[in-house]
């Protein structure tokens, strides 16, 4: 099998914790029985982790821009663990991005090691460093709210003829208009917003198809978020969160029959607590009614490092674009966006979506 080149645009906590784990597993090699421990596949159609190498990255912070993307995946202010030994070997350097909408004004009344500060250095053409690189996919990890910025990384996509996984809620792949434009180019591309491994989206949906399951009306429900990474920081700014809401919300109502009214279900990123990092806490409520219509009420705190979290997910969602690339199959993939994505141009169960996707990596055309 050829190597996956990988683009990413937004060095953050998440593209570092996706490139300690290339690093992680691809020095197992599948030499103990501990190889695949994290991942959902060690093997996925030929690939493993340690086929993917990162060939072009893209910033804007003055701690990142020129630097090599082993060193800048460290700095400030990326704050998530270190679990790969703490030195990465990737002489790539990072570039500078159009900031567009990618950084919220709030952000200047935060210490410099919480925020992002902008390089004062001009973008480079995006599109023509894909092609000079040779880059496979790009990777968009850019802050939650960066609509406009998003749209610039899709464009230039779609001028070098580079797949997109898009792991933020901005919605391109799961948008008729985008999804044709990569249709008609014959562009595979997975999105959108990353749905993680063990996440607060995926238990609350697979909790709420339970009470459903097991006949159990549900009457009102919320999922409350803290953490203390740039993330959390970003998200203070309310006006970048309506994507956010919207995908988180869909996500679970599209596992009920008859979905809640918009006062009986709340879900979304509550407060930045700093001393947190890259820790995220998510408190959970699920109240409904049961046998004989007696009250059942579930309450759950689920406490996660965030970005590792989404990680387990993205390598496999690499995999399985470049399994397209490879077939020449482009347009939106329905199965792996409906597995590894909260937002994607059509949603299913998480149980047939996994169904899904193992037939599509063994060849079955998609549905």
């Amino acid at each position: 099998m050829r190597e996956i080149r990988i683009a990413i645009a937004g060095a953050g906590n998440c593209a570092s914790s996706l490139v300690q784990g290339i690093k992680y597993y691809g020095k197992k090699r599948g030499k103990d029985r501990d190889s695949a421990l994290g991942l959902m596949h060690y093997n996925l159609g030929g690939y493993r982790p340690g086929d993917i190498r990162v060939v072009a990255a893209f910033d804007i912070d003055r701690r990142k821009v020129g630097r090599p993307v082993g060193e800048a995946l460290f700095s400030k202010p990326n704050c998530t663990k270190v679990f790969s030994g703490g030195k990465l070997d990737i002489p790539v350097k990072v570039q500078m991005g159009k900031v567009l909408d990618g950084v919220s004004e709030h952000l200047k009344g935060y210490p410099d090691d919480r925020r992002f500060i902008v390089a004062k250095k001009r973008p480079v053409d995006v599109a023509k460093v894909l092609k000079r690189s040779g880059a496979d996919i790009l990777l968009n990890y850019l802050p939650v709210g960066s609509e406009k910025a998003t749209a610039f990384y899709a464009e230039a996509c779609l001028e070098a003829g580079v797949s997109l996984i898009n792991c933020i809620p901005v919605f391109i792949v799961s948008n008729r208009k985008w999804a044709k434009r990569f249709a008609d180019r014959n562009i595979p591309a997975i999105g959108d917003d990353v749905k993680s491994q063990i996440g607060a989206t995926i238990i609350h949906r697979c909790l709420a198809r339970l009470f459903e399951d097991r006949g159990v009306k549900i009457d009102s429900t919320y999922q409350l978020n803290v953490g203390g990474n740039t993330d959390f920081l970003n998200m203070l700014n309310r006006s970048r969160l309506r994507l956010k809401k919207v995908s988180k919300t869909e996500a679970v109502q599209s596992q009920l029959h008859i979905p809640l009214g918009r006062e009986r279900i709340h879900i979304g990123p509550s407060d930045y607590i700093p001393w947190l990092d890259d820790n995220k806490v998510c408190f959970l409520r699920i109240e409904g009614r049961g046998f004989g219509n007696v009250p059942l009420h579930l309450e759950m705190r689920l406490s996660v490092e965030d970005s590792p979290n989404s990680a387990g997910v993205v390598i496999d969602a690499i995999r399985c674009c470049k399994i397209a690339r490879d077939r020449k199959t482009g347009g939106p993939l329905v199965s792996p966006s409906a597995y590894f994505m909260k937002h994607p141009i059509k949603q299913f169960s998480d149980e047939a979506a996994r169904t899904m996707v193992e037939d599509f990596v063994r060849g079955k055309i998609e549905r």
